[in-house]
Parts: C-alpha cells; structure tokens; sequence
C-alpha cells in the first residue's frame, strides 16, 4: 500500500488543488485527513475573517452561510472521489447532484476550524452517496446526506 493510497492518509493543499476545479473565492477545502479511500475522508477548511461572504453576512455579527458550509462538505466528498478514483480534474468533473436532510446546529464564524467528516453510504458506478457532518470545536455544527457523480467534460469553458 503507497502513502496515496494508505488508510488515514493526508491531503495537503497543494494536491487539493490538482484534485478540485475549484479556486478562489470558491474552494472551501484547505486539506484533508482520514482518507480512506472508497469510504470516508475528514476535510478542513480555516474559517477567516476576510471570507468574502462576511462583510454582507453579517458586517456586525459575521456568519458563515450555511450553503457554504454545504459546499464544502460536498467539495470534501468530491475529494474522495477524485482520489479514490484517481481521475484528473482535465476532462473530468464532479457535479453535485442531491441534498437531503441539512440541518444546521452551530454557526461557523471567524476563527473557526470546519472538521468536515464525509462517510460513502452507497456507490454504484460513477456515482457515491454521502453522509457528512460538519464539527466546530468537536461539536456538531452542520449534517446531510448528499449525492455527487463523476461526469466528462467534452471541451472546457475558456477561463
């Protein structure tokens, strides 16, 4: 077993960013541990105050949306897969497909760690269904189940 492939391995950011398509102000995962591949992953993302979302959610009291908080559990999953399945972000992308039963417990705020922990319920094909829960200070602060497919890209939008 290689060290890409080990139970528990880390995903610095670096790879994160060849795995995901995603960039700034939009990718909401920093790195990631636990990988287990084909089953669960435990993504991070450093909540801080310059998030672009703050200065109008809220300016006095800053919350992270909890969309966002979706996004990045469902960008933790996409992680997994990619690795899991060892595709290139080139010709390939992960969409996200279903949202089920979110629940919001805690919000997330600046300063925060979001400890994103994303377990494979079900696989069939390109396709993977997800459970995630989402700790702040190692209390629940947001879960769903979620869905998510690999598809092709047949030719790129130019950036």
């Amino acid at each position: 077993m290689t060290d890409a492939t080990a139970a528990g391995a880390t995903i610095d950011y670096a790879e994160v960013m060849r795995r995901l398509p995603h960039r700034y102000p939009f990718l909401l995962v920093d790195r990631a541990e636990d990988f287990v591949s084909g089953t669960s992953i435990t993504g991070i993302k450093n909540v801080t105050h310059n998030e672009p979302y703050f200065p109008g959610h809220f300016p006095i009291d800053p919350v992270m949306p909890g969309v966002m908080i979706v996004e990045a559990m469902a960008q933790t999953g996409a992680l997994m897969m990619s690795k899991s399945m060892d595709v290139a972000v080139e010709g390939k992308i992960i969409m996200f497909m279903s949202i089920d039963g979110v629940r919001f417990r805690k919000p997330a705020r600046p300063g925060d760690q979001l400890r994103m922990k994303v377990v494979v319920t079900k696989q069939r094909g390109d396709i993977f269904k997800f459970r995630g829960e989402t700790f702040i200070d190692g209390k629940l602060a947001a879960e769903a189940d979620f869905a998510a497919m690999m598809v092709t890209v047949d030719q790129p939008v130019a950036s």
